[in-house]
C-alpha cells in the first residue's frame, strides 16, 4: 500500500483561481509529456493553464483557471497522472534503506583489488599468450586436418580454351606452401562484456533492505521520520547485541556464468537465529504501514546480498550494440570461493541514489544505529 501526498495551496485572484501544487521534480516530466504534448492536451481538456518550473530542481507547478472548481478538478487529474507514473518502471527508485558495508576500510581495499584484478588480468594475458593458440582454436584446427585426410582426392575442372575436362588430382602429392599462423587474440575484458562501469563503486558497498520511490519532499520527510521512529524496535529485534555477517564466494542473481547480469557475494549471519532478517522486516513493515511502499515491493521475499557487478550500470558507447550480460566464468574460477571476511553491521541508512556524501557513500537522509557493544546488566 502507498499513498500519494500532495499539498495544494489555492490563491483566489480577481476572476482567476491559482493553485500552487507541490508534485515533485522527478514527476513533472510526466505532466509535461513529450515536447509538451500531455500538458497541451490537459490544458485544452480541463480549460486551465499549467505553469511548469524553469528549474529541474523545483518541486511545484502552478495551475491557473477561471474558477476554483476547474482548478480543483485539474489538480485531481494531475494526481491521477502522477499515481499512474510512479507505479510504472518509467520512474526509477530514488531512495533505499541500506546497511552500509563501505565503513570497513579493509573490505573496500579487497573490492578495489577485485576490480583491478579483473580489469587488468587481460593485460597480463596479452603478454603471456602472444604466439600461442587457445584450446578452441587448436581443436578447430584438428577437425580441419581430419577433413583433409578423408578428402585427399578431389575432382578438379580444368578449362582449356573451349574444352573442359574433369581430372582426378591427388592432393597429397601437391606440395603445401606453409604460412605462419597468426596468433589468436586472447579475450579482453571488453570482449567479455566487462568494463569498469558495471562494478559497484567500493565506497558505496552495502546491503539493500528496501527500495523506495520518494518523488517529493513530503515523502522524503515521511521516510526520514519513519526510520528514526523505529530505532528502539530495531534494537529489540537485534536483541541489543552486535550483529556480524560473513561474506563468502560468489553467486548470480540473474543469468548464467557465461551470460551473467548481477554478480554478488552471498551474506551469512554469524551466530544462531535470524536477528538480521527480523530487524529488516521491522523496517519494511514500518515503511509499508506509512504508505511508502508499493504492494509488489512489499511482497518480495528479502534476499540480502552484496552486489559486486551489475550489467544494468553499463555505459554504452556510441556506435556499439547493447549487450545485457557479461561472461563471469573466469571470475568464478578466480574468486568463486573467496573469503571476503566478517563484518559488523553498524547502522541502517535512508540513502539517496545518485547523490553522494564526502565519504563517497550515498547521501544519508537519516540513519539509526545498530548495537556495537554487548549490553551488560
Amino acid at each position: 500500500m502507498y499513498r500519494v501526498m500532495l499539498k495544494p495551496k489555492f490563491i483566489d485572484l480577481i476572476s482567476l483561481s491559482v493553485l500552487d501544487m507541490q508534485v515533485g521534480a522527478s514527476v513533472i516530466r510526466f505532466i509535461k509529456g513529450k515536447e509538451g504534448s500531455t500538458q497541451k492536451k490537459f490544458e485544452k481538456e480541463m480549460g486551465v493553464k499549467i505553469i511548469l518550473p524553469s528549474s529541474k530542481k523545483e518541486d511545484s507547478i502552478i495551475i491557473e483557471g477561471n474558477s476554483t472548481d476547474s482548478v480543483a478538478k485539474a489538480s485531481e487529474k494531475i494526481q491521477a497522472i502522477i499515481a499512474e507514473a510512479v507505479e510504472s518502471p518509467s520512474l526509477d527508485y530514488s531512495h533505499f534503506v541500506s546497511l552500509p558495508l563501505a565503513v570497513h576500510p579493509e573490505l573496500v581495499d579487497k573490492l578495489v583489488n577485485f576490480q583491478n584484478t579483473i580489469l587488468g588480468i587481460t593485460d597480463v594475458c596479452l603478454d603471456e599468450n602472444v604466439g600461442s593458440k587457445s584450446n578452441e582454436d587448436a581443436s578447430d584446427s584438428e577437425e580441419k586436418e581430419q577433413q583433409v585426410d578423408q578428402e585427399h582426392k578431389v575432382a578438379v575442372e580444368l578449362n582449356i580454351g573451349d574444352n573442359s575436362e574433369r581430372v582426378k588430382v591427388d592432393r597429397t602429392s601437391i606440395p603445401i606452401v606453409g604460412y605462419e599462423a597468426k596468433a589468436s587474440r586472447p579475450s579482453t575484458s571488453s570482449d567479455l562484456g566487462i568494463d569498469k562501469s558495471i562494478f559497484i563503486k567500493p565506497k558505496t558497498f552495502h546491503l539493500t533492505v528496501l527500495m523506495l520511490k520518494l518523488w517529493n519532499k513530503d515523502r522524503v520527510n515521511a521516510a526520514t521520520n519513519v526510520l528514526k521512529s523505529i530505532s528502539s524496535k530495531v534494537m529489540d529485534a537485534l536483541d541489543n547485541r552486535p550483529l556480524f555477517i560473513r561474506l563468502k564466494g560468489l553467486d548470480l542473481m540473474r543469468g548464467s556464468k557465461d551470460k551473467a547480469r548481477i554478480l554478488y557475494a552471498p551474506v551469512e549471519e554469524i551466530g544462531d537465529g535470524d536477528r538480521l532478517l527480523h530487524a529488516c522486516q521491522v523496517i519494511i513493515d514500518a515503511f509499508n504501514e506509512a504508505g511508502l511502499v508499493f504492494h509488489r515491493d512489499y511482497n518480495k521475499k528479502l534476499k540480502l546480498h552484496a552486489t559486486l557487478m551489475n550489467i544494468r550500470h553499463k555505459k554504452r558507447r556510441k556506435g556499439t550494440r547493447r549487450v545485457d550480460y557479461f561472461d563471469a566464468r573466469d571470475i568464478f574460477k578466480q574468486f568463486g570461493s573467496k573469503e571476503w571476511g566478517e563484518y559488523l553491521i553498524k547502522e541502517a541508512h535512508l540513502s539517496q541514489r545518485f547523490v553522494y556524501d564526502e565519504s563517497g557513500f550515498y547521501h544519508c537522509c537519516a540513519s539509526i544505529p545498530f548495537p556495537e557493544n554487548m549490553q551488560v546488566d
